[in-house]
């Protein structure tokens, strides 16, 4: 009897997982405009991945100018038109996606891990650690985080690392308050009062019993947050201050077309929907997430 409860159990419980995971994507699948922002999403990325290799001058990324072929409209021969240096837009918007997409995730990524780290400890242990730490956090909180990342921009100097790093430190803090209070809240369950009871270190509570059980609400806030870090990364790249010329990306693109608005329209058209695409597919994907993984929030 015991050895086929033994057996029984783990099939029962992969079946129950595999069960959760099909009524999630059935959820999923339910919002059709939660479907192509994923479609949207993944087809930037896979874009953006190849985009080296299928662009027809991958040439003009590195600065090579056509002064000959400048201001040319939308045709055949250069789908988005070219710009002032006749350069084809077409290849320097999907060139520029690998910069303005994997910004974006690095700097989500980065907010994360520092943002968790921060809002767990402080959560976990309160006191005067926690009221330290969220004093932190509530001060940068209380600055515009597009000028602070401006500001910190500015002091690093240009570059993709820079303004990383600049817009990351910005980012966090939000992370830092959503896994505190959920720390909090999961700290008095019944199944963390028995680890702690059987000795286990706090790390490992953390790690192992807190930290997994909080991972839908981090998820949600993500994927609506990586619309916006494209969209600061791309202001950033506007104002002159975020990556170095001539690596073509979004915010810059779009800069340098506004000289020539409205006359060469064609030259701000391109960069400009490549921003909104990504910002509005990565919206849609997070409305699809929020209401699979958060139960408060399903419609």
């Amino acid at each position: 009897m015991t050895a086929e409860t033994e057996i029984a159990l783990p099939a029962h419980s992969q079946s129950s997982r595999m069960e959760n995971w099909g009524r999630a994507f059935y959820r999923f699948r339910q919002s059709w405009l939660s479907v192509i922002g994923l479609a949207i999403v993944v087809a930037l990325i896979v874009t953006a991945l190849f985009a080296p290799y299928i662009v027809p001058h991958p040439e003009h990324a590195q600065g090579v100018t056509n002064t000959a072929f400048r201001f040319h409209p939308p045709s055949s021969e250069a789908w988005f038109g070219t710009n002032e240096m006749g350069q084809d837009i077409f290849s320097l918007v999907l060139i520029g996606s690998q910069v303005s997409l994997f910004s974006g995730l690095a700097v989500v990524f980065i907010a994360i891990a520092v943002g968790a780290t921060v809002g767990a400890i402080a959560g976990y242990f309160g006191g005067w650690l926690d009221e330290v730490l969220m004093r932190i956090t509530d001060l940068l909180l209380t600055i515009p985080s597009l000028i602070l990342a401006m500001v910190v921009a500015a002091a690093l100097g240009t570059g993709v690392f820079n303004m990383i790093v600049a817009i990351s430190i910005t980012w966090w803090p939000a992370y830092a308050r959503l896994v505190r209070g959920e720390v909090i809240v999961k700290k008095e369950e019944q199944f963390v009062v028995a680890a702690h009871a059987l000795g286990a270190s706090w790390v490992r509570i953390l790690c192992r019993h807190i930290l997994p059980n909080i991972v839908s609400p981090v998820v949600v806030k993500a994927s609506l947050d990586m619309g916006f870090a494209i969209l600061t990364v791309a202001s950033l790249g506007f104002v002159g201050i975020g990556v170095k010329a001539p690596t073509p990306e979004w915010g810059t693109l779009l800069s340098g077309a506004r000289s020539y608005m409205p006359d060469y329209w064609w030259t701000a058209v391109a960069p400009g929907m490549a921003i909104f695409l990504s910002v509005f597919a990565f919206n849609l994907l997070g409305d699809g997430l929020r209401d699979v993984l958060d139960p408060k929030a399903r419609r």
